[in-house]
């Protein structure tokens, strides 16, 4: 980050730590460039594509994907395929893993989450997943019904703060994929910990999320296929005139939300719409919004270790780094080629 920012050498020892006194004999990977912690994606979806569930070997070379376009640590915010066997592998990102998206009947995409026939199921689910996952437990929050034609909030209130309340008894932080406005009083008076997308976040509501400290993952890129979503819809003219709207005022809802400094972090949601190996992108977005170009690399590096509770690797922790020609800060488009990705101290894209 600016105050973290200093010249320096930088060593890597034989088991991936990093190091800041000399090694004798080591190899010179690179002799000059910007060093950046270890990119993140905050909403991704490793497991997820067009069609829904991929095998595991396509999973993986999404994983690769991530990982050469400089993404090291990996929020994965709902996946159908059980991803833990890709944690094991030294050679692909960290993965921290949210579950199966909980979901209603008809109330998301087919096969993609998990389905409750009874709303009052979902505190008892939301606590099998939050042991199930790594940290993070995910609901879908809205979504179409198709009785009204439009979006609609898919839990009652009272269920959303028992789930939530069950999730952080297991130590699980709750995050929901929310596109409308009407959803979203419910979920963030239950103390939900973040929201993904947000389109309709009023300014009543922002001002709550930052006095509560609740977190905003915009998916920029993503929101940028609502026209497609809405040309689609013509079935429902009412949803698709909403999600027309909710992208004209995109934008707008992420520079209020930082500037009235709520949390925000950068996420694809590759896998949901969105090709892997796009966290450039997403940064760009963000500073188009509004963000400064720190704060926007820092909403995909530093600042988002830190929320994950992975912070930017020092002496005698894994070297989980990018390296670029020059500052990222002063042009965010160079965070598209990175010189050289180095993770847990290999070096994997020169």
């Amino acid at each position: 980050s600016s105050d973290l920012e200093r010249e320096a050498q930088l060593w890597i020892t034989p088991d991936g730590s990093l190091r800041t006194e000399p090694i004798a004999g080591a190899t010179t990977l690179v002799d000059r460039g910007w060093i950046v912690p270890g990119l993140v994606d905050a909403h991704c979806h490793v497991g997820l594509g067009p069609q829904g569930k991929v095998e595991l070997a396509e999973a993986a070379a999404q994983a690769e994907t991530d990982r050469d376009a400089g993404t090291l640590l990996i929020r994965d915010c709902g996946s159908p395929l059980d991803t833990t066997p890709l944690q094991r592998r030294p050679d692909l990102p960290v993965i921290l893993r949210a579950g199966r998206h909980l979901a209603r009947p008809k109330r998301y995409i087919p096969g993609v989450g998990l389905e409750l026939d009874d709303p009052a199921l979902l505190p008892d689910e939301v606590a099998r997943q939050a042991k199930l996952g790594d940290g993070w437990v995910k609901l879908v929050g809205d979504w179409i019904d198709r009785g009204v034609g439009d979006l609609a909030p898919v839990w009652p209130d009272d269920v959303l703060a028992e789930a939530i309340a069950a999730a952080h008894a297991e130590g699980a932080r709750v995050t929901a994929h929310v596109f409308g406005a009407d959803a979203l009083p419910g979920l963030i008076g239950a103390g939900i910990d973040c929201i993904e997308h947000g389109t309709g976040l009023t300014d009543d509501l922002i001002e709550q999320m930052a006095a509560q400290g609740t977190a905003l993952v915009p998916t920029l890129i993503n929101v940028a296929n609502f026209p497609g979503i809405a040309d689609s819809a013509s079935k429902y003219p009412r949803y698709a005139g909403h999600m027309r709207e909710l992208y004209a005022g995109a934008y707008r809802t992420v520079r209020r939300a930082a500037e009235a400094g709520v949390p925000i972090y950068a996420g694809t949601d590759a896998g949901g719409g969105v090709e892997h190996g796009r966290i450039a992108d997403e940064v760009s977005a963000l500073h188009q919004a509004g963000l400064t170009a720190s704060a926007a690399l820092g909403a995909a590096s530093w600042a988002a270790r830190d929320w994950l509770g992975r912070p930017a690797p020092t002496e005698g922790e894994p070297a989980d780094l990018v390296v670029y020609p020059s500052d990222p800060r002063s042009d965010l488009t160079v965070l598209g080629t990175p010189e050289l990705v180095v993770l847990r101290g290999r070096p994997m894209h020169n």
